[in-house]
């Protein structure tokens, strides 16, 4: 039996909680750039087509040169930001380091988030990974090893980051703005998508890659200024909130049991098959998004034939498709819900149904139509796009079934994405290394059907209800 919330009455847009939401935005902006900046920069960093300098070529010589060579075109010096002589295999533990890293952090920070607050942990993690994306230009003329390091390390932070906010959530979104305002803050990661893809090839021919760190490192910074000075875990103790809506929040929140420090029910969690279900949801949705950020600006410039700077514009308009349909999707979600036009489980299967299913027919076709310039790239838009209606279904289910619990279990759920991140970026690298043509079928073909065996394992047991466990006091301790 789903449980109906009372009547909004608080201030909608214009309350303090759609604001947290924009700032909350803007963290997940942050965070994903310095992702995925990689993914753009490293097209430049060892494309061996532009000069034939040493392995251990860095920026400070190229800076160097330039200034004694003040008639060289700023072509010319972007060129030789720096190119390092890293392998195919080589990129693809660069690139899965920082998805280790987020592993390692996730159910800790998580289940601590939950008892000492998300503020601090997820205010750290920002600017730690800030600091270090200022330091990965440094760090790439040190040696590949110190990469992968930087980026576990940043892994790391950003893991106590994402899992944080759900703690958050938990205090602050009334049970029929969920899906909105969760949508509005996720919906940062692929805008930032979007921009990082967009402008970071523009950069880089520019000024040269370093800068691509550099900016969105110090983008970071900012954010973390932001992040403490406005951001309260609950709305009880924030100064700024008005009474009206702190009793709007506290008043729909009320038949919640929460409790400061808490017992986890380990063994009532693991027996859980709608957390099994949320679970396999994620590893379906992970495994095809993780191809797409990583390996799309490589499939456009290989598949398509593009440049450096129309692969990152390429690259980027999928993610536009995704932080539409991330805020379109909580908006009918949430509208469908206050309508009573549907019951929650029934919304979040819905939205869990178009988020895999649609995005799978997609993948199916590409190898069909490659041919067609105008079709890929349309069908690489809506992969994203359509994947992230996912955001109203299984994404935020924990906040249903165990909201007390809502930043742990999203660790395990993140680890969960992480994990088929980590295999299906390693299968696709195998994959597409035996043959270009055969390999990327076999990519999308194999990510559809994980898809669908996610998407039937979460139709036939997903729950919306709050589980018995999750409203008990006294349970099997962590």
């Amino acid at each position: 039996m789903d449980m109906k919330p009372p009547p909004r009455k608080g201030a909608d847009f214009c309350s303090l909680r759609y604001g947290l939401a924009l700032i909350m935005h803007f963290s997940n902006f942050t965070m994903i750039t310095q992702r995925v900046s990689l993914s753009i920069a490293i097209i430049a960093m060892v494309n061996n087509t532009q000069q034939h300098d040493p392995p251990s070529a860095s920026t400070e010589g190229s800076l160097t040169d330039a200034l004694h060579h003040p008639n060289r075109s700023s072509e010319d010096f972007k060129t030789r930001a720096s190119v390092y002589q890293w392998s195919p295999e080589t990129q693809g533990i660069i690139f899965s380091s920082i998805s280790y890293g987020i592993i390692l952090t996730l159910i800790p920070s998580g289940y601590l988030a939950g008892i000492f607050g998300a503020k601090q942990m997820l205010g750290a993690g920002l600017l730690i990974s800030s600091l270090l994306t200022l330091f990965t230009p440094l760090a790439a003329d040190f040696g590949v090893i110190l990469v992968i390091v930087i980026r576990t390390v940043q892994g790391m932070a950003q893991g106590m980051a994402w899992t944080g906010q759900f703690t958050i959530w938990a205090k602050w979104a009334p049970p029929l703005e969920r899906s909105k305002l969760t949508s509005i803050a996720g919906s940062g990661a692929a805008f930032g998508s979007f921009i990082i893809l967009c402008v970071g090839g523009l950069i880089s021919q520019v000024f040269g890659w370093p800068f691509i760190f550099y900016i969105f490192g110090g983008t970071g910074c900012i954010c973390c200024l932001l992040w403490y000075t406005v951001i309260y875990d609950d709305p009880v103790n924030h100064p700024c909130i008005s009474a009206r809506e702190k009793e709007h929040i506290v008043s729909s929140l009320a038949q919640q049991p929460s409790s400061p420090r808490r017992s986890v029910p380990i063994k009532a969690m693991v027996r859980c098959l709608p957390l099994w279900a949320i679970f396999t949801g994620f590893f379906s949705h992970f495994w095809l998004c993780t191809i797409i950020i990583t390996y799309l600006p490589t499939y456009i410039s290989t598949v398509l034939h593009v440049n450096v700077r129309d692969s990152g514009v390429l690259s980027s308009l999928p993610f536009v498709a995704a932080a539409s349909c991330t805020i379109l999707g909580g908006q009918l979600a949430d509208f469908l819900l206050s309508r009573n036009f549907l019951s929650l489980i029934r919304v979040r299967k819905l939205f869990s149904s178009l988020g895999l299913l649609l995005p799978s027919l997609c993948a199916v076709a590409l190898p069909f139509v490659a041919s067609s310039y105008m079709t890929t790239i349309i069908l690489l838009i809506l992969i994203p796009g359509t994947s992230n209606l996912c955001d109203s279904g299984f994404i935020i289910n924990t906040l249903d079934v165990a909201p007390r619990y809502a930043s742990f279990l999203m660790g395990i759920s993140r680890g969960f994405g992480l994990i088929a991140g980590i295999i299906s970026s390693t299968t696709t690298g195998f994959l597409i290394s035996q043959d270009s043509e055969s390999g990327w079928r076999n990519v999308f073909f194999l990510s559809a059907a994980v898809n669908m065996f996610g998407l039937i394992f979460y139709l036939t047991f997903g729950q919306a209800e709050i589980q018995d466990w999750a409203t008990e006091r006294t349970l099997t301790h962590f």
